[in-house]
C-alpha cells in the first residue's frame, strides 16, 4: 500500500505551488483603513491560542459591531465576557501569548485574519474603553498584531453560510441540553432551547 501521508513542505509544494501575486503580498504588518473598518464592522470573531503543551483552542466572542476596539495601528482590544469560567483561552494566553483571529461579518463573505501576540490586563484605563457598554469587562485582551490580511470568499461562499435557504430550523436540531445529557450520560431533563436563552439573557 502506497503510504500516501504528507510529511513534508517541500511535498506540499509539489502538490500546491506557491502563493502568486496578491495572495503573496497582501500580508501586511500593521492595521491600515480596510482592516480597521472590517474590525469596526465585526460582531463576531473566532480566537485561537495554543497552551505550552502545544494544546490548541479555538474560542468564539462576539458583541455590538465595533466590540472590538483598535487603539493604534498594532494594537487591539477584546473585552472579555463571562462565559463558563473553563478560560481555556485565557490559560493559553497567559502561558504562550499566541493568539489567532478571524473576524466575520455577517453578509460579507470575505475574513479578516489577524496573527500576534496578547496578554490580559485588568488596566483602568483599558478597561474604561468599554465604560459605555451594558456589560462592562473584568479583563480584557490587548492584541498585538503582527500579521493582517483579509481571507478570500471562497470557504464562505462554498458554505453558503449566509443564505436564508441554507438556515437549520433550531426546532429540527437537538438543543445544548439533550446534546450535553447524551454526551455526559446524564440523568436530569435536559433544559429546553426557551429555558437555555432565558438563562442566558442574564449574562449578555
Amino acid at each position: 500500500m502506497i503510504n500516501s501521508k504528507i510529511t513534508s513542505t517541500e511535498q506540499l509544494r509539489e502538490i500546491y505551488g506557491f502563493p502568486k501575486g496578491r495572495a503573496e503580498k497582501k500580508v501586511l504588518s500593521t492595521l491600515e483603513k480596510h482592516s480597521k473598518n472590517f474590525i469596526a464592522n465585526s460582531p463576531f470573531l473566532l480566537l485561537s491560542s495554543i497552551s505550552k503543551e502545544g494544546k490548541m483552542d479555538v474560542s468564539p466572542r462576539g458583541g455590538n459591531s465595533g466590540f472590538v476596539k483598535v487603539v493604534d495601528n498594532n494594537t487591539l482590544i477584546i473585552p472579555d465576557a463571562k462565559g463558563n469560567n473553563r478560560v481555556d483561552s485565557l490559560t493559553n494566553i497567559v502561558e504562550t501569548g499566541h493568539v489567532g483571529l478571524i473576524f466575520l461579518i455577517p453578509g460579507i463573505d470575505e475574513t479578516l485574519r489577524i496573527n500576534g501576540t496578547a496578554h490580559i490586563t485588568t488596566e483602568e484605563s483599558i478597561l474604561a474603553l468599554f465604560k459605555d457598554e451594558d456589560k462592562q469587562p473584568i479583563t480584557c485582551l490587548v492584541i498585538n498584531a503582527e500579521e493582517i490580511f483579509l481571507h478570500c470568499a471562497k470557504a464562505l461562499m462554498r458554505s453558503h453560510l449566509w443564505q436564508e435557504t441554507y438556515k437549520i430550523d433550531p426546532k429540527d436540531f437537538p438543543t445544548m441540553g439533550r446534546m450535553l445529557k447524551d454526551q455526559l450520560n446524564s440523568s436530569e431533563t435536559p433544559e429546553t432551547r426557551e429555558e437555555m436563552i432565558k438563562r442566558y439573557q442574564k449574562d449578555l
